[in-house]
C-alpha cells in the first residue's frame, strides 16, 4: 500500500481520480496497464539491479514475477486440486463454459499422474516452459496428497522447471516443510480482507 500512500500524498485536498490510485495499485502489485492502449502487463518492472542478487536468481525466468521474463518465459498449471476448503460468494462450479473464464472452473482435472504427462508433453514442445503452477481449481494446500504427487513426479522427470503454487493459505503453517523439502520456492497467498466483517461477506463459509 506504499504506493497508493505516496499518490494520497501528492493528491491531498483534491478528489484522487480513480483510474490513477486504481493504477498505483496494480503498480504496486507488479500488475498493471500502461499507455493510452490499456494494455495490460504482468510481473514487476525491476530488473538486475534493483534486487538483491539471490532474489534476481529466483524470479529473473519466472513470468509471473518478470515483467521480461514474461515476454520470454512460459509457465503451465495443472488442475489437480479440485477440493477446496473455503466457499466464496464469486465462486461458482455448476457449470463450465468454454466461452468465460471463472474462478474454481476447469474443463478436465487431472490426477499427478496425467499431469507429469502433460508437463513433459508441453515442455518438450515448447522449451520455454520455466514454471510449473498449482493454483487449483480448489486450492493446493486442501488436496496436499495430490499436489505434492504431482511435485514429486515433476521434480524427478523435469528438475529444472521452477514449481509454484496458489494458495488461501489456511492450511500454509501445516506444510512449510514440504513445501520446502520440495523446493517450492514461489508461493502466492491470496488475500481477500483482513476485516472479519468483511470478510463474512465474501465467504459463506470456512471449512
Amino acid at each position: 500500500m506504499h504506493a497508493l500512500a505516496q499518490h494520497e500524498g501528492a493528491s491531498a485536498g483534491s478528489v484522487a481520480n480513480v483510474s490513477e490510485v486504481m493504477q498505483a495499485i496494480a503498480e504496486h502489485k507488479g500488475c498493471g496497464t500502461s499507455g493510452g492502449s490499456g494494455k495490460a502487463s504482468c510481473g514487476s518492472a525491476a530488473g538486475q539491479g534493483d534486487l538483491p542478487t539471490e532474489i534476481w536468481e529466483k524470479v529473473k525466468n519466472h513470468p509471473c514475477y518478470s515483467e521480461e521474463a514474461h515476454h520470454h518465459y512460459a509457465r503451465m498449471h495443472v488442475a489437480v486440486a479440485p477440493a477446496c476448503n473455503i466457499q466464496c460468494n464469486y465462486c461458482n462450479r455448476k457449470y463450465d463454459c468454454a466461452n468465460e473464464s471463472r474462478p474454481g472452473v476447469v474443463s478436465e482435472k487431472l490426477t499427478p499422474e496425467q499431469a507429469a504427462k502433460k508437463v513433459l508433453a508441453v515442455a518438450s514442445t515448447i522449451p520455454q516452459m520455466t514454471v510449473l503452477g498449482i493454483a487449483g481449481p480448489g486450492d493446493p494446500l486442501a488436496n496436499p496428497e495430490k499436489t505434492f504427487k504431482t511435485f514429486e513426479l515433476i521434480s524427478k522427470t523435469a528438475p529444472d522447471i521452477k514449481l509454484c503454487l496458489s494458495t488461501n493459505g489456511l492450511t500454509l503453517p501445516d506444510h512449510v516443510d514440504t513445501i520446502a523439502g520440495f523446493n517450492v520456492d514461489h508461493v502466492t497467498i491470496t488475500i481477500n480482507m483482513v476485516d472479519p466483517e468483511i470478510g463474512a461477506k465474501i465467504y459463506p463459509w470456512v471449512f
